[in-house]
């Protein structure tokens, strides 16, 4: 495990994004893992007569579990600093309803470049092999470098 991956709090840096943070997203960060946590709340019911959760919420989540993945791997790519990677394309495969309780996420990179990642994060409720939803995502990646000049 890098030094750079021990530095950063990933939850702290979620905290920042007003949008996670109104979501109420977390991160679950055990050594060289993380496991975002949507927490559930009544604003994020889609369907009441379900009830279920909406979709472009847990589609918000799978794209802030991509982010947090990234953003935990390349810390420190750029002198330490950490630039929140850039969705380029994002497709969410909806598998079955969200029923009203904490959602919990993970994401793997399947490929990486210089400039773009693919990554893929899944989401479950009570059993993390019945996911209730998956996302498939490129993402822009920048060093601190980078985002200055631009």
């Amino acid at each position: 495990m890098s030094d750079a991956k021990t530095a950063i709090d990933v939850n702290a840096l979620l905290q920042a994004i007003p949008y996670a943070r109104f979501l109420g997203i977390t991160v679950d960060q055990r050594g060289n893992e993380i496991t975002t946590v949507l927490h559930f709340s009544q604003r994020l019911i889609g369907n009441p007569v379900l009830p279920a959760l909406h979709g472009g919420a847990i589609g918000a989540f799978l794209e802030t579990t991509a982010v947090a993945q990234l953003a935990f791997e390349f810390a420190g790519a750029g002198n330490g600093k950490v630039v929140l990677p850039k969705p380029i394309g994002l497709t969410i495969d909806y598998l079955r309803s969200g029923k009203p309780v904490d959602t919990y996420g993970r994401a793997e990179i399947t490929k990486q470049g210089r400039r773009v990642a693919t990554v893929r994060a899944e989401a479950w409720q009570e059993d993390r092999s019945r996911p209730i939803a998956a996302a498939h995502g490129h993402f822009l990646l920048q060093v601190a470098e980078d985002a200055a000049a631009s």
